[in-house]
């Protein structure tokens, strides 16, 4: 095995991926094979073999989440657009009494974002953040970066959201998918706590709110000050009643559905080992991934969508499948570019080199998502290929956790977001965020320290499990 060749077949598979996502017209996808083909051929892969070890990678990756994707985009399109979000946001807002809307609004995000793409949430739920600010005189500011951050925690880290979905497809089955949903669960909330914190700071740095014109107007500190004595009163906006709503518990089923079903498959599998019965067989069943969505589906088109013509549904679905297409086509040519490292043999050659290095086995991947996000701007697309590359390479340390390696390279594509990231905008635009020391030194600012100390999180609990 010609090691040196295998490491330059990489080196420039990944700039010339790299260089056609930033400076040519090709799409992620087609860059992605083309990239995959490159390293087989400089890698010294038979050539009559790299056009089967694409396609079987594409459809190796697919067989098991493409539905689940699909599924998933279809079911966060009827929640977006039957104000579901909109609920959750308002019941949170309820059950603390008018107080503590920051956690609120953390709260929601984090739970919103898991089945509705983040851009999408955040404008579905911007006029609620907006009516707070303008009913309690709250910073705009604080409210709406706390909202934008737990949206992206989730939309990281926790499936069925496509992006963290794809990447533990990438693992293939060295990682449970529903343990990892309750890992991703569980590791958010102590990042949803800093996130609450750092955005109080930050609102209060940079005070805005919403005057009684409905003008997003900036606030001098004395004012601020009162403001912040004023908004500690207790207080609810109402929702439009102008618009019709679902009840919450039909707004919260069609995320707890699959998450409950799968978790649920977990569990039974881990203690009931090789116990077989009816009833195992039959919660395996429906706690299969793409079962579960598959009823979540159904909770949500029937439950959120019910009164509405089956025009009217069939239109909102095909809308969904739409917003899902390029997920599906970067993950699956991820599958390729994966394949083509692991049957080259580059997975070995690096991961003994890491071994050898006693390099960190979680801050390869934390570190490649965040430098790809950096350049490219879209997480899921670093996240994506950061567990292509990855995958084959980790797989082969002895003794690493690749459950942990796969969160690492989730949060990693969350540690930069900057002008390149179309979130980015959705948000500076939507909440007037327009001054550079508050996108940078703010919102970036909070990126950067929630997704940093999810690091750290992560490695401590590496340390001791």
């Amino acid at each position: 095995m010609d090691v040196t060749r295998l490491l330059i077949a990489l080196a420039v598979g990944m700039v010339v991926l790299i260089i056609m996502i930033m400076k040519t017209k090709i799409h992620p996808a087609l860059a992605l094979v083309i990239s995959a083909a490159v390293v087989g051929i400089v890698g010294g892969v038979d050539l009559a073999a790299i056009p089967g070890l694409i396609t079987s990678g594409f459809g190796n990756t697919l067989a098991g989440i493409g539905l689940v994707i699909a599924f998933g985009c279809m079911m966060g399109q009827v929640m977006e657009e039957s104000n579901a979000a909109k609920v959750m946001a308002h019941t949170f807002i309820k059950a603390l009494k008018g107080k503590n809307e920051e956690v609120a609004l953390a709260i929601t995000g984090f739970l919103v974002s898991i089945p509705i793409f983040a851009d999408s949430a955040l404008i579905i739920l911007a006029p609620l953040v907006k009516s707070i600010s303008r009913a309690k005189k709250k910073s705009l500011t604080g409210l709406g970066l706390i909202m934008a951050c737990a949206l992206n925690i989730t939309h990281a880290s926790v499936p069925p959201t496509p992006g963290p979905l794809a990447v533990v497809a990438q693992f293939g089955d060295t990682i449970d998918l529903g343990t990892y949903i309750l890992f991703g669960l569980v590791m958010g909330i102590p990042l949803m706590i800093i996130i609450a914190i750092t955005g109080r700071i930050v609102g209060q740095k940079w005070y805005k709110i919403v005057d009684e014109n409905g003008e997003i107007i900036d606030v001098s500190p004395e004012q601020a000050k009162e403001y912040a004595e004023y908004s500690s009163k207790p207080t609810t906006p109402e929702l439009d009643p102008n618009e019709t709503y679902p009840s919450a518990f039909m707004s919260f089923a069609p995320i707890l559905v699959p998450v409950v079903l799968i978790l649920l498959s977990t569990v039974t599998s881990m203690v009931y080992q090789g116990e077989g019965n009816m009833v195992t067989e039959l919660i395996a069943f429906f706690g299969s991934p793409v079962i579960a969505i598959s009823i979540a589906l159904l909770v949500a088109i029937y439950g959120l969508a019910g009164h509405k013509s089956r025009k009217e549904v069939q239109d909102c679905l095909e809308r969904g499948i739409r917003s899902c297409g390029t997920v599906i086509l970067i993950t699956g040519a991820g599958g390729a570019f994966g394949n083509i490292i692991k049957s080259s043999g580059i997975g070995d050659v690096i991961a003994q080199s890491l071994t050898n290095m006693n390099m960190p086995v979680l801050l390869l991947p934390f570190l490649m998502a965040a430098i790809l996000k950096l350049v490219l701007g879209s997480g899921t697309v670093a996240m994506t290929t950061t567990a292509t590359i990855c995958a084959p390479i980790l797989m082969q340390v002895p003794g690493a956790n690749m459950m942990f390696c796969a969160y690492a390279a989730c949060i990693g594509s969350q540690v930069f977001s900057l002008h390149n990231d179309s979130f980015f905008w959705v948000l500076t635009r939507t909440f007037k965020l327009d001054k550079l020391d508050v996108q940078i030194f703010g919102y970036e600012g909070m990126q950067f320290i929630w997704s940093c100390s999810g690091f750290v999180l992560l490695s401590i609990v590496n340390m001791v499990f």
